[in-house]
């Protein structure tokens, strides 16, 4: 029978307390939410949404081809120039996820011959880049830069290394100057993804590149997410002008797909330029995140301290946190759950995201409601 193997795949992942489901939720649901990553709470701002209807009433509901037929509209021009400004970085480029940013930079970057050395602990986007480049991937143990060097002396030609900026399990941060050194020593570039960093980290949210004295730098390719901080949608390839004019004419993600559409541009570009107003957001977003795990912690379960803006706090089994996360939602507190295959070293969490917009009496209701419901 045509795809009779997928009845066995069901019934492992079932076994294995791993079944995922989809939960549309309604626009005005009663949830405090602690699973999104809208970390500085502006997907609902006025100001962010008025910018995607303004969008969409100029330039229409989609972007109406790719970005090199009739997909580029001025609103994506403008998009660049400021994110880039914001970022410390020659150029930038708009793609209509994070996930195409990351395979273009990723893909594009690393030519047959070449050498791609990846962090143990990277997202599946950066994963699968490394897996459709031409180029040779060595994985080398998380947040380890005397292991990219020592992967980087066995290879004679290009070579780039691969990472994260924060991770997305734990929340940790890639200890970015050392990695940069270690590549310099080879002549190696560094392609780093600031999805969970831009808006967080950084004077003003200006992400973990700028803080790590990074922007700017000819050797050093940022990929960023717009759905996380911006509240919006897409993601965008900062770096060198030379290294975005290649991918215009080599990422496949960028060729071949169709334009991000106005709406989200339009309410990117409006977020980014409320942080930029308000840069105290992404303080205010690391302090939430603080509180967070102090309170986690004080209650008495095993989290660990935040980088940026995620919190991890450890379940004891699959099993256990798909139903810790379903405890809460019935207490009306969302959170994440992240298990194998989505956590690299087979610990189940619970994920908890800090908004700059929450209170301190929400932060003292979710940690009771994660404390009550433990397993």
């Amino acid at each position: 029978m045509a795809f009779g193997w997928i009845d066995e795949q069901a019934e492992l992942r079932r076994r294995a307390g791993l079944v995922r489901t989809l939960r549309p939720r309604p626009a005005d649901s009663p949830l405090l939410d602690l699973a999104s990553n809208d970390y500085l709470g502006l997907a609902r701002h006025p100001e962010v949404t008025e910018g995607a209807a303004a969008a969409a009433r100029t330039w229409g509901g989609g972007a109406t081809g790719s970005r090199l037929v009739t997909g580029t509209t001025e609103l994506h021009g403008e998009l660049e120039r400021e994110l880039a400004e914001h970022c410390g970085f020659e150029a930038a480029l708009v793609f209509s996820s994070g996930y195409a940013a990351n395979l273009a930079a990723v893909t594009a970057l690393a030519p047959h011959g070449s050498l791609i050395v990846s962090d143990a602990g990277n997202h599946a986007s950066l994963i699968d880049g490394c897996r459709l480049a031409r180029g040779t991937t060595q994985v080398v143990g998380h947040a380890d830069p005397d292991a990219v060097r020592k992967a980087l002396g066995t290879h004679d030609g290009p070579a780039v290394a691969v990472s994260d900026t924060v991770f997305s399990v734990d929340g940790d941060a890639a200890p970015l100057a050392a990695l940069a050194a270690a590549c310099r020593e080879y002549g190696a570039g560094l392609v780093v993804d600031d999805a969970h960093g831009l808006g967080v980290l950084g004077e003003g949210g200006q992400g973990a590149p700028y803080a790590a004295g990074l922007a700017g730098a000819d050797d050093v390719v940022v990929t960023v997410t717009l759905s996380k901080s911006l509240g919006s949608q897409g993601g965008a390839v900062l770096g060198p002008a030379r290294v975005i004019e290649h991918l215009v004419n080599a990422a496949r993600t960028f060729i071949f797909d169709t334009g991000l559409a106005p709406a989200a541009a339009g309410a990117a570009l409006a977020a980014l330029r409320l942080l930029r107003r308000e840069p105290q957001r992404a303080a205010r977003a690391r302090a939430v995140a603080g509180e967070l795990h102090a309170r986690v912690t004080a209650a008495g379960l095993a989290a660990v301290r935040p980088d940026a803006a995620v919190v991890s706090v450890r379940a004891p089994s699959p099993e256990g946190a798909v139903r810790w996360a379903a405890d809460c939602r019935s207490a009306g507190l969302a959170v994440g759950c992240f298990r194998p295959p989505s956590v690299p070293d087979g610990i189940s969490r619970l994920r908890l995201t800090a908004r700059a917009d929450l209170s301190g009496a929400e932060l003292e209701r979710a940690v009771q409601v994660i404390g009550e419901t433990r397993p």
